[in-house]
């Protein structure tokens, strides 16, 4: 891997692992583990991002656990931001409020602290893959209903056959790698 400023996104995407039938047969899983433990692959990918993003203005960073919490916390240390913490219910130790997404099967709630977001704070949602948008449109939803504004939604992986950009059409995305289903 080149120095980090200069790596291509195919050097990084050699990386990303495919897990045939991972979670569930017929479901093809990004692997991004080997990825994170290879030091100047994630360099390059965080340093990615960051360029990809430099030119929304924002103060802070939302993303969501467990995987989101990897760059999200990267991104905000390279942009001397602070990282706010969507979180599962019930994991978070102050007053919450939360949002709702829908599950394949199902639907589930995030949660940031009540105050972490004040009026026309303006955040930028990290994660690392943008596949239904359901999670990510979530985390908008939490900005915005805490009164703040929503910079933009950075992911290091889109998986474009799930139309989860449809979803987020309101915001401007940023997403690193592109999958389209013939991978």
């Amino acid at each position: 891997m080149p120095e980090s400023a200069h790596a291509s996104l195919e050097e990084i995407k050699r990386y990303i692992r495919e897990v045939p039938d991972f979670p569930a047969k017929g479901v093809s899983f990004k692997d991004i583990t080997p990825l994170i433990e290879d030091g100047p692959a994630f360099c390059a990918a965080v340093d990615r991002m960051a360029q990809a993003t430099e030119e929304l203005e924002y103060s802070r960073i939302l993303s969501a656990e467990a995987r989101g919490f990897v760059f999200g916390t990267a991104l905000a240390y390279k942009s001397r931001t602070g990282l706010i913490l969507a979180r599962k219910p019930g994991k978070l130790p102050r007053e919450t409020i939360s949002a709702s997404y829908d599950l394949e099967y199902g639907s589930n709630s995030l949660e940031i602290h009540d105050g972490a977001i004040t009026e026309g704070t303006r955040v930028l949602v990290v994660d690392d893959l943008l596949a239904t948008g359901g999670t990510s449109r979530a985390m908008c939803q939490l900005v915005e209903n805490a009164g703040g504004i929503v910079a933009g939604v950075a992911f290091l992986i889109e998986l474009s056959f799930l139309r989860g950009r449809d979803l987020l059409s309101a915001y401007h995305i940023t997403a690193l790698i592109s999958y389209n289903g013939d991978e």
